[in-house]
C-alpha cells in the first residue's frame, strides 16, 4: 500500500544523503517533495501542513545543518516526526477484572469487520483467551453464516441467538459466555453502505446495554480519506477506542493511516494484511515508520518466523535434524508452509531493509512458483519424499502427470533439492569448526534463503 509514497520519500533522501553539506535552500525543495508525496498518498492535507512544518523547523537547526552527516540526520527526523505522526507507542488491548471482557466491533458495511471479528478471536485465542464470536449482523444476508464458518476454521464458538433484536442478541450472547465459561466476547455488529443515524442508534444502543470494555472501529484502509470522516463521525457518536485497519495488503494509497490517528485522536490498535484468519497484528507506529521509509521491519519477520517455529516443530527437534545433516522433501514441505505463514515471498521481501529500491520487485516474484513446488512434492509417496534418490525416470514421469507440471520441472526440483541438501551438510559439518562460508543454492521462486 504504501510503495509509491516509500519510493517517492526515498527518493528524496538519496538526493539529500549524496551532499555532503546542507543548505537551508536544500531543506526547502527537500520538504517540497515529501510534501507532494504526502499528499498524493492522500495523507489529509491539514496532516500533511503540520508534519512537513515541524520537519522543516527541526532540519534548519544547527545540530543538522553542522552535522557531518547531514542527510542522515534529516532522514532520522522524518522517521521520528512519521512515528509521532502514527502513535509514538503500540496501543495494546486493556483488559479488565470483569470475566467475560467484552470487545464491540463497529463500522460500515464493507470494511472486513465480520472477517476482523474472526481474526481478532483468533488472535487473542491464541495468547489463551476463551473467546466467543456474537453475530449481531441481521441485515447482511449471510453474514451470520459467514461467521460461523469462520468460527469453525478457527475452533472458536458462535452465538447467533433466536431473534431479530441485535441489542438483545447482543446481552443474550455475554450471558451464554457466563454460563459457557467463555473469558472474552467478541460482538459483530451491523454496518450500512454509509453513515446513518439508524446504524448509529443501534451502535450505541448495544453499548449501553453490554457496556463494552472496548470499542473497536474496523476501517478500510483503502477508503482514502473517506475512511477519516467516517471515523471522526462514529468517535463522535459511540466514542470508540481504537482502529483495526484491515486491507492494508491492498494497492491504495494509504493516507488514511497516515492520517487517523492525528485527525481523530484514536489509535491504530491493529492492522490486517491478508484474507487469512491469521493474518492480523498488533499495530506497531515505529515499525510502521520503518516500513514506509524503505528501512524494513526485521523485528516483526523475526516475531513471525518464531510463531511459525512455536506451530510447526520444536527448536529441539528442529536443532536434532540438522545436526545429523538430515533434511527431507517433508522438511522442505514444513519450510514452504512457514513461508506461506509468514506472508508469502513477497511478504517475507518487503520486510527486509533495501527492499523498497528493488524494481519491479513485486512483478519479479511469483508466488505460484510455492504451488507448484507444493503440489510436486505431494505427489510424491513417503518413501519418495524421504528418500529422493529412488525417483527414476518413470517415477518423475508419474510425479508431472500428478502434479499437473512438466517432468523438466521435476527434474529442476530435485536438482536444487540436492543443492540443499549439501548446505545442510555443510552447515552442520561447520559446528563446532568456526565460521564456513556456504553457497547457498538458487531455489525457484527465490527460495534460497531456506
Amino acid at each position: 500500500m504504501f510503495q509509491n509514497l516509500s519510493e517517492r520519500l526515498q527518493a528524496v533522501f538519496s538526493g539529500l544523503t549524496r551532499k555532503g553539506r546542507l543548505t537551508e535552500a536544500d531543506v526547502d525543495a527537500a520538504i517540497r517533495e515529501i510534501r507532494m508525496a504526502l499528499l498524493e498518498a492522500d495523507v489529509n492535507f491539514r496532516v500533511v501542513k503540520e508534519f512537513v512544518g515541524r520537519v522543516r523547523e527541526r532540519a534548519i537547526g544547527s545540530d543538522v545543518m553542522e552535522s557531518l552527516t547531514p542527510g542522515q540526520q534529516v532522514i532520522k527526523i522524518v522517521l521520528d516526526e512519521l512515528t509521532q505522526l502514527l502513535g509514538s507507542t503500540e496501543s495494546r488491548l486493556v483488559f479488565s477484572g470483569r470475566i467475560p471482557n467484552v470487545i464491540m466491533l463497529v463500522g460500515l458495511q464493507g470494511s472486513g469487520k465480520t472477517t476482523a471479528a474472526a481474526k481478532l478471536a483468533r488472535l487473542l485465542h491464541g495468547q489463551g483467551r476463551r473467546p466467543l464470536l456474537v453475530a449481531c449482523d441481521v441485515y447482511r444476508p449471510a453474514a451470520i453464516d459467514q461467521l460461523e464458518a469462520l468460527g469453525r476454521e478457527i475452533d472458536v464458538p458462535v452465538f447467533r441467538g433466536d431473534v431479530e433484536d441485535p441489542v438483545v442478541i447482543a446481552k443474550m450472547g455475554v450471558r451464554h459466555a457466563i454460563d459457557t465459561l467463555k473469558d472474552l466476547v467478541i460482538i459483530d455488529t451491523a454496518g450500512r453502505l454509509h453513515v446513518d443515524e439508524e446504524m448509529m442508534a443501534e451502535a450505541a444502543a448495544i453499548k449501553a446495554q453490554v457496556r463494552p470494555d472496548q470499542v473497536l472501529m474496523v476501517v478500510d484502509a483503502m477508503t482514502g480519506q473517506d475512511a477519516v470522516n467516517v471515523a471522526k463521525a462514529f468517535a463522535e457518536r459511540v466514542d470508540f477506542d481504537g482502529v483495526i485497519m484491515s486491507k492494508l495488503d491492498g494497492d491504495a494509497r494509504g493516507g488514511a493511516a497516515l492520517s487517523l490517528r492525528h485527525v481523530t485522536g484514536k489509535p491504530i490498535k491493529f492492522i490486517s494484511e491478508g484474507e487469512r484468519t491469521d493474518a492480523l497484528s498488533a499495530f506497531h507506529p515505529d515499525r510502521m515508520a520503518k516500513r514506509i521509509l524503505g528501512m524494513g521491519d526485521v523485528v516483526s519477520l523475526i516475531e513471525k518466523a518464531q510463531q511459525v517455529a512455536d506451530t510447526q516443530q520444536s527448536d529441539e527437534e528442529a536443532a536434532k535434524r540438522l545436526s545429523s545433516g538430515s533434511f527431507t522433501l517433508d522438511d522442505f514441505l514444513t519450510q514452504i508452509s512457514g513461508v506461506r505463514k509468514m506472508g508469502g515471498l513477497g511478504g517475507v521481501l518487503r520486510s527486509l531493509p533495501g527492499a523498497g529500491r528493488l524494481k519491479g520487485l513485486d512483478s519479479d516474484i511469483d508466488e505460484r512458483q510455492l504451488d507448484r513446488i507444493e503440489a510436486i512434492i505431494r505427489a510424491m509417496t513417503p518413501r519418495e519424499r524421504a528418500t529422493p534418490r529412488l525417483i527414476n525416470g518413470s517415477r518423475r514421469a508419474r510425479i508431472a502427470r500428478g502434479a499437473g507440471v512438466d517432468v523438466s520441472e521435476v527434474n529442476r526440483l530435485l536438482k536444487q533439492f540436492a543443492e540443499t541438501q549439501k548446505l545442510v551438510k555443510q552447515l552442520s559439518g561447520a559446528q563446532g569448526k568456526g565460521r564456513k562460508r556456504v553457497r547457498i543454492p538458487g531455489l525457484p521462486g527465490g527460495l534460497g534463503g531456506l
